[in-house]
């Protein structure tokens, strides 16, 4: 152990610090422990972010310095009794020293224990009656039911699809990124029948996931946005994921399943009936007169004598495929070309998802919600194809790639090498040494810049850009990742 380490462990923040890493584990005990075995300095853990005082956190914050007070207060005692005992209690007092030192080990692993006894006696059962109610709901409602699923992009072709149909349809959509059981019964609890569309995302998290959900949302359509090293720690290979994910495909017709086949990791399970989408349109819907820059995207949607001129301010080549399927899929269900244009001119970047603004001169695209390799290679090809005087790329690497971590990291080397920025910034820690090594591999000539502080780096981000730049910024690591 080192000192900063057992200094840590008695800091008075150290309490704050576990319910902190509790909550940001989403109170799920295994993903806990994990992050909890492996800090080696808990001064650090609230670097990034803080405890949100929700009501349960302060519960079990009053627990745990509870307990850590009354372990104290034991072992004060027991020191107190060695000394004055009459009958030389030799073993109390080692005792005592043995609870003070060893008080903010303990307890952390013991508050395990009150959470999952809860979640077993509590939470699971009400989420199985919440889920019977939402079964029914479903299976009742009269609306069209399109489930969107896939390792990555779910969050935002829902609100894609959501934000087309809704020009001609009454839509409800799961909100923000909540889409696992719990939430989907939220969300049917407050449908009132009469909508037309209901959008349902699916956070797969570990296998299994789809197919539960699938057999109380009842879709109609699916759309699977693609496949990704992700949740390796549950799913073990991409292999298992996919199959996973495609569980969504066989519970309906072919041409009800939408399928990015853009996605390298989804190109193995489409069917000759599925309709894949991708940077050349849709099936017979060819993207053509393709214009981009850092205002938006535009193309020509063409089927025969068909055509659909459309206009996103959403950025990147690789946005034409989800935009041709939500322009198909609002046609399927009766809107008009006048209705789905209007509809696709109003599309524009969400949050944090390849997101632009201005920064002293220079142009950010904040591409940092969520990472995957997909997303680095759409994120490259997009810093290719722009103009700018200076390009930088910065990015701090990938989460959850389980045993594919080297050869991923590698990989998005090689893809920032080929986008030829002028400067690539890493953010130090486990994958910097693998992306330098794809980044060479490639022949990367330009510079290589490793920043220690992230958090600092991005706030002083105005001061390492200058006017001209164009800067593009991918994925980011929570607190919970080294």
């Amino acid at each position: 152990m080192n000192q900063r380490f057992l200094f840590s462990l008695y800091s008075p923040r150290y309490p704050e610090s576990i319910i902190y890493m509790l909550q940001a584990s989403e109170y799920q005990g295994r993903a806990y422990l994990k992050w909890l075995w492996r800090v080696k300095d808990f001064s650090l853990v609230q670097h990034r972010q803080s405890l949100k005082r929700t009501r349960k956190a302060k519960l079990l914050l009053l627990a745990l310095l509870a307990g850590m007070g009354l372990e104290i207060l034991a072992g004060l005692g027991l020191i107190i009794f060695g000394i004055v005992s009459l009958n030389n209690a030799d073993w109390s007092w080692p005792a005592g020293v043995f609870l003070l030192l060893a008080y903010p080990l303990i307890w952390p692993h013991l508050i395990v224990i009150p959470l999952e006894i809860g979640r077993a006696v509590f939470v699971l059962p009400n989420e199985r009656r919440l889920i019977k109610a939402a079964d029914q709901v479903f299976a009742d409602h009269s609306g069209v039911k399109i489930a969107v699923a896939g390792s990555y992009g779910k969050t935002s072709m829902k609100e894609l699809l959501k934000t087309v149909l809704s020009e001609g349809k009454k839509v409800a959509a799961t909100p923000a990124n909540k889409n696992v059981s719990v939430e989907h019964a939220k969300f049917a609890s407050r449908l009132n029948g009469k909508e037309d569309v209901l959008i349902i995302e699916y956070g797969e998290g570990a296998p299994g996931d789809v197919k539960r959900f699938v057999s109380y949302t009842h879709p109609s359509y699916g759309i699977i946005t693609g496949v990704a090293p992700a949740h390796l720690d549950k799913y073990k290979t991409l292999k298992a994921a996919g199959e996973d994910i495609f569980t969504l495909a066989g519970s309906l017709t072919g041409n009800n399943i939408f399928v990015n086949g853009d996605s390298d990791g989804a190109k193995s399970f489409i069917k000759p009936d599925y309709q894949v989408y991708g940077h050349k349109g849709l099936g017979m819907w060819k993207a053509e007169e393709v214009t981009l820059d850092t205002k938006g995207l535009s193309f020509n949607l063409i089927n025969g004598k068909t055509t659909l001129h459309l206009h996103s301010h959403l950025l990147g080549r690789h946005q034409i495929g989800p935009l041709s399927a939500c322009a198909v899929i609002a046609l399927e269900l009766g809107m008009s070309k006048p209705q789905i244009e209007k509809a696709v001119s109003k599309t524009k970047p969400f949050e944090h998802r390849m997101q632009p603004y201005e920064l002293g001169g220079a142009l950010i695209i904040d591409d940092t919600y969520n990472g995957n390799i997909d997303g680095i290679k759409a994120g490259t090809e997009l810093l290719k194809e722009l103009a700018a005087k200076r390009k930088i790329y910065i990015t701090p690497g990938l989460v959850e790639q389980g045993e594919e971590t080297g050869k991923i990291h590698r990989l998005m080397g090689e893809y920032i090498a080929t986008a030829k920025p002028d400067i690539v910034v890493l953010m130090s820690n486990s994958a910097t040494g693998y992306i330098k090594d794809g980044l060479k591999e490639a022949g990367f000539k330009g510079e290589v810049q490793e920043v220690k502080d992230p958090l600092t780096f991005y706030k002083s981000l105005d001061l390492f850009v200058a006017e001209g730049d164009l800067v593009l910024m991918q994925n980011d690591w929570t607190d919970n990742y080294a």
